[in-house]
């Protein structure tokens, strides 16, 4: 019997201007997890382009939007990274949390068994108030986060364009990465015995 590698998810990034600081903060803790074995997904909020979350409007829904709802399905963990803008996440990432609602008639539903490692980034040292956000939005989806998150405060200052030069958070979005795979790989175990 052969068993998957683990797949973890990064949804981030922003609609802001380029580079995105999130967005690097989350390829780097997505490459943490691809060296602790598991396969990842990085979905670029700009790239993913989804339309408004519209609960119960019976407009046809974009072949993008399903295949990222399969995707996230499918995946054993997640993380997510968000920009602080006015003191929460931003409109987009809230747009893409809010579609994961689709979730819901499927089984298991919502995020169920998913363990979510969060990253935040702020121009100013006030991070963790988008991390917060989402916590509450994790909790509601029936996920689990991971007691590790990761601010990136003063992000301007951390990275040169989207090249990370800060090497304590360097050091903690490795931590992050190996942790989720660590958690995702307990939760695993316990579905299969």
């Amino acid at each position: 019997m052969s068993i998957r590698p683990l797949q973890i998810v990064g949804i981030g990034g922003s609609l802001g201007a380029r580079p995105s600081t999130s967005l690097a903060a989350l390829r780097r803790a997505l490459e943490a997890c691809e060296n602790a074995g598991a396969r990842t997904i990085c979905y670029d909020i700009r790239e993913l382009d989804l339309p408004f979350f519209r609960h119960e409007d019976p407009a046809p829904v974009p072949d993008r939007v399903h295949e990222y709802l399969e995707t996230v399905h499918r995946a054993d963990g997640l993380i997510w990274a968000s920009p602080l803008y006015q003191g929460t996440i931003s409109g987009a990432f809230k747009n893409a949390i809010d579609w994961l609602e689709m979730l819901s008639k499927l089984e298991p539903p919502y995020l169920h068994d998913k363990v979510v490692g969060l990253i935040g980034s702020a121009a100013g040292v006030q991070a963790l108030q988008a991390i917060n956000t989402m916590e509450y939005a994790v909790r509601a989806l029936r996920g689990m986060t991971v007691p590790m998150v990761v601010t990136a405060n003063r992000s301007w200052a951390a990275f040169e364009g989207d090249k990370l030069v800060d090497g304590k958070l360097d050091k903690a979005l490795e931590q992050l990465g190996t942790e989720v795979v660590r958690k995702a790989k307990l939760l695993a175990a316990g579905r299969e015995s």
